[in-house]
């Protein structure tokens, strides 16, 4: 039996004024919100509520430390509500402040405290990548574990999706190409899970497409074009949001949360490194079914053959971002070991949905042929 879940109710808002408007943001809510995204599309809003300033607390992706810090920076006021505007930094966390109890946060990623929402929960993304305002996965680094780790729990789901096209505006070129990467390959990796279906599919497809054809407008006239395909880039995370909601992500992310964690490499950018070379991997195994569905439909958007999809993507991805081999992150040949052992150990919800099963020695291989 399968399931496809919707859960978060999804709104578009024309601008930030109208989304202000439409909320009434005051007593007893939470606003999660950058000090310079504040400045520059919220500057009269939020007086009477709760700001939390996330940056204050971390630099990069989200962190049990920064979720314990936030926590004691919000104390015992009142909340009834919960507004997130940023990227997958800030999205992730919320939902866990959304809870009625989430510390100590390695219980509560141990499975020691049960998961209870108490809390309306608003998320408004401004990035193109994480989707995560559709997903009931919240996605820490667990410091003490020096490693990434993901809950799934259907509490962490938003009441609501606000998505913003203008709040992207501003996004600086690496957080497009990392975050538009990402959701690339959430769809990508939701196309091919074992837990897939039609349903799921529609929109992983439709990522795709959106991403593709965005790509290579990028390709043809540069950079600078960029804002004017904001709004579907904004979409397509959106769409791929809800396929890897229902349907997983794979062996790209649980490969690539070792990197992350121990090099703080961004999400997406650590995704990329190992995104083509685990689907070659696949095709080594097993051509039919949905990986031969899938090269079918990229070789029609790249205007190739299926048997060059791979090398004609990776072409085009490059001009978005270049893949770097792990020891120019200053990886070691001793840590693809102990990425291998976190992989097979710990990322079992994602190894799960692999297009085939992937054992320890072919995943050492994967980490040794990008080292």
């Amino acid at each position: 039996m399968n399931n496809f879940l919707i859960k978060p109710k999804i709104v578009t808002c024309s601008s930030a004024d109208e989304f202000c408007t439409a909320y009434h943001i005051g007593k007893e809510d939470l606003v999660l919100v950058s000090g310079n995204m504040r400045k520059r599309n919220f500057p009269n809003a939020f007086a009477d509520a709760v700001v939390i300033d996330y940056r204050q607390y971390v630099t990069g992706e989200p962190t049990d430390t920064m979720i314990e810090d936030i926590r004691q920076s919000i104390g015992n006021q009142k909340i009834n509500r919960i507004f997130a505007i940023g990227g997958g930094t800030i999205l992730d966390a919320a939902k866990l402040f959304a809870l009625k109890e989430y510390s100590p946060v390695d219980k509560l990623f141990a499975g020691e405290i049960l998961p209870q929402k108490d809390k309306k929960l608003f998320l408004i993304p401004t990035t193109c990548g994480t989707g995560s305002e559709m997903t009931n996965i919240s996605i820490l680094e667990l410091t003490k574990n020096k490693t990434k780790l993901g809950l799934a729990n259907d509490a962490l789901f938003a009441d609501e999706a606000i998505l913003i096209p203008e709040l992207l505006q501003n996004l600086p070129y690496q957080f497009f190409a990392t975050s538009s990467m990402d959701a690339l390959i959430h769809a990508i990796e939701s196309y091919t899970s074992p837990k897939a279906t039609d349903f799921t599919r529609v929109f992983s497809v439709g990522a795709i497409e959106k991403i593709i054809a965005g790509y290579k407008v990028i390709a043809t006239e540069g950079k600078n074009i960029i804002p004017t395909l904001l709004k579907d880039f904004l979409a397509a995370s959106t769409y791929a949001g809800i396929a890897f909601g229902n349907a997983g992500c794979a062996a790209v992310h649980a490969l690539s949360y070792p990197l992350g964690a121990a090099r703080h490499v961004p999400h997406g950018e650590s995704n990329y490194a190992f995104f083509i070379e685990v689907y070659k991997t696949y095709a080594s195994i097993r051509q039919d079914g949905a990986l031969c569905q899938l090269k079918q439909l990229l070789a029609k958007l790249l205007g190739c053959t299926p048997s060059m999809v791979f090398v004609e993507l990776e072409g085009l991805l490059e001009n978005i971002m270049q893949r770097k081999n792990l020891h120019e992150y200053g990886v070691v040949k001793k840590d693809l070991e102990s990425y291998t052992d976190i992989v097979m150990q710990k990322q079992g919800r994602l190894m799960a949905n692999n297009y085939v099963p992937l054992d320890r020695d072919t995943v050492l291989s994967i980490y040794q042929k990008l080292f």
